[in-house]
């Protein structure tokens, strides 16, 4: 639909667009008030898990893909410099803050709901933080400036993973398609595989990588400057505030919701990256990041929900850039759809191989001895 639009105005559709992220966020007041005195009340509690994996991947496909990249010498410096930018990806963070309180009174006190609508609420509040919330956290912690990265930080405490702030950018980015990378999935891995794995190994190497950090400094890795004891006591403070607050019920909404956005975290990252995987040089070492070594997704729809985060390919060959300035790489390995069907797509592992696999293959069409590789080093 979009696709033949000149370039600019692209660009200037989506200076607007970005704030489609609050469509998912007051879907879930919406669901509640749908629920109010409904016979149906149960099935209201469901809303957001069929706007965000039932009608948005339809969408997707209507609205059509954004081939837009701004101009690196003129439009790239100018967009960097713009705070509105800046100021849209922060303004997230309370937005969601207030949105899980307000839920967790929600869940606690809502009479019309039996123990499926709290499921389907916990399971929608849950979307919404890993969706929305993880996404703006990791925009975030990339960043320089203290307030963004520590704004990042309190998204994550508030889902209980605040590990990822660690473990993302000094892990991940570092090995990233290699066997070394926990959230890098390989060729032939279901998804349950992968999230145990995910789960352990990642908040294993976000303590082993601050542990690192104190000891260059000559501190044990049991001191207050751990940045993962900071943020882990914080999410701790909060499990005793919505306890505290609204009884037994709070406590498990919270936990609940964590939960679902950390594990809707990893299958994303497992579609991100699946099957792909940096070649070993003769040396011993791997290549260098580039476009190639993640997968692309450029449907304009769910990029705009998304901030831009499935031009992912971009994003792991320049860590730094902000989601307004990543670009479409026509080079990436393409999926299929947006993140919402892929996920999707994910639950169910026939199909989900059926439909990557060919994919994996062409990638590494002439060079399968790679893909042995590894598959031996998993």
């Amino acid at each position: 639909m979009f696709e033949r639009l000149p370039s600019h105005w692209m660009l200037a559709l989506k200076k607007v667009g970005y704030w489609i992220w609050l469509v998912p966020v007051a879907c879930v007041p919406l669901s509640y008030q749908l629920s109010v005195g409904s016979p149906h009340a149960d099935a209201w509690a469901f809303l957001v898990l069929g706007v965000m994996f039932g009608l948005v991947p339809l969408l997707d496909l209507l609205v059509g893909r954004d081939p837009a990249n701004p101009d690196e010498d003129i439009q790239v410096p100018r967009m960097e410099a713009q705070g509105y930018y800046r100021l849209l990806s922060l303004v997230a963070v309370p937005v969601l803050l207030g949105l899980l309180g307000w839920s967790a009174w929600a869940f606690a006190e809502h009479p019309g709901w039996s123990w499926l609508g709290r499921l389907g609420w916990v399971l929608s509040v849950g979307t919404v933080l890993g969706a929305i919330g993880i996404t703006v956290a990791h925009e975030l912690i990339h960043k320089d400036p203290a307030l963004e990265r520590a704004a990042g930080g309190l998204l994550l405490a508030a889902v209980c993973y605040a590990g990822f702030k660690i473990e993302h950018v000094r892990g991940h980015h570092v090995h990233v398609s290699t066997p070394e990378d926990a959230s890098s999935s390989r060729y032939g891995q279901s998804l349950y595989h992968f999230l145990p794995r995910a789960y352990y190994h990642n908040l294993r190497n976000a303590w082993a990588l601050e542990a690192q950090r104190l000891k260059r400094r000559g501190l044990p890795a049991l001191h207050w400057r751990n940045e993962l004891i900071t943020w882990y006591l914080i999410s701790l403070g909060l499990l005793v505030g919505f306890g505290l607050a609204l009884g037994t019920l709070g406590a498990l909404f919270f936990l609940g919701q964590a939960w679902v956005a950390l594990t809707l975290l990893e299958i994303v990252n497992y579609v991100e990256h699946y099957g792909l995987h940096r070649r070993k040089l003769d040396n011993g070492r791997y290549e260098r990041t580039t476009a190639r070594h993640s997968w692309n997704s450029n449907f304009l729809l769910t990029n705009l929900f998304l901030f831009h985060l499935q031009r992912h390919s971009d994003h792991h060959a320049h860590a730094k850039r902000r989601y307004q300035v990543l670009r479409h790489c026509d080079e990436s390995p393409q999926l299929p759809a947006g993140y919402a069907g892929m996920v999707v797509l994910a639950l169910f592992p026939p199909l989900w191989r059926r439909v990557m696999d060919p994919r994996v293959l062409t990638y590494y069409s002439g060079e399968e001895y790679q893909l042995s590789q590894e598959q031996s080093a998993f």
